[in-house]
């Protein structure tokens, strides 16, 4: 199997100014998921051809990757026109396909993406991504999902008319008898190479999707000021405690020796 890698950031960013280059635990953020991507490589990639590409326009980011030696990655300039705040990321990651495909000479069987503002997950979740997307030919894009803390027929409310209401009508009593909900976790993605040559961009989640359920580790990504001090008080936990976590985090630490 061909798999492709993608780290995607932009140097600007509304929510956290310049995160995708900061430090995390006094870590390089980016640093997590390549982290993984190399345990993978290291610990299920043999009989597969792996490459890694970073696609960004932060010159900042391209030096704290090109400081790890351990994984060679190769680095796509974004082009200006994919660095807007209304670019769907997924216009990224088949811009990311459409050059490695060139620059490699490969035919890619997944391209799976791991989101820098995601660092807290497991070797093992990437590894269940990669062989879900491989079982489930089906599908055009397989994602992580956790749990929901809130239901839309149970306990969310939307503004109409001057008054909240549910946001959707029901008659649910307890959350159990509701619908199941999930919350997608922004970490990990494994899309279909066809699908993204093919598909809408703007509407690719739509559709044909499947999901694998990770560990809820509280705070979904880092999109502000609060969500980055906050997880690493989590994380500082989670790395200290659980098992596939401490793992990525020490290999993270051995690139700053």
């Amino acid at each position: 199997m061909n798999i492709l890698f993608t780290l995607c950031g932009r140097a600007g960013s509304k929510g956290v100014r310049g995160k995708n280059a900061r430090d995390f635990l006094d870590i390089p953020l980016c640093w997590y998921s390549l982290a993984t991507i190399a345990m993978y490589i290291e610990q299920y990639g043999g009989g597969n051809r792996c490459d890694v590409v970073l696609n960004t326009d932060s010159e900042d980011l391209i030096k704290l990757i090109e400081q790890v030696k351990e994984v060679p990655v190769a680095v796509l300039r974004r082009d200006e026109s994919l660095a807007g705040d209304q670019v769907p990321k997924v216009s990224v990651i088949f811009d990311c396909l459409k050059r490695a495909e060139s620059q490699f000479g490969v035919v890619y069987d997944q391209v799976v993406d791991l989101d820098i503002t995601s660092p807290l997950r497991s070797v093992e979740d990437l590894k269940n991504v990669i062989d879900r997307k491989a079982s489930r030919s089906d599908v055009d894009v397989v994602y992580t999902v956790t749990h929901s803390r809130r239901n839309p027929y149970f306990n969310m409310v939307k503004e109409e008319d001057g008054f909240f209401c549910k946001a959707i009508a029901a008659n649910f009593t307890t959350r159990q008898e509701a619908p199941v909900f999930y919350d997608m976790n922004a970490s990990i993605y494994s899309y279909s190479p066809k699908a993204l040559k093919e598909k809408d961009h703007p509407t690719f989640f739509n559709s044909r999707c499947d999901a694998v359920l990770m560990f809820d580790s509280g705070i979904l990504d880092i999109d502000s000021e609060e969500d980055y001090y906050l997880m690493q008080v989590i994380a500082k936990y989670l790395f200290e405690n659980k098992e596939g976590y401490i793992q990525v985090y020490n290999k993270a630490v051995s690139w700053r020796k």
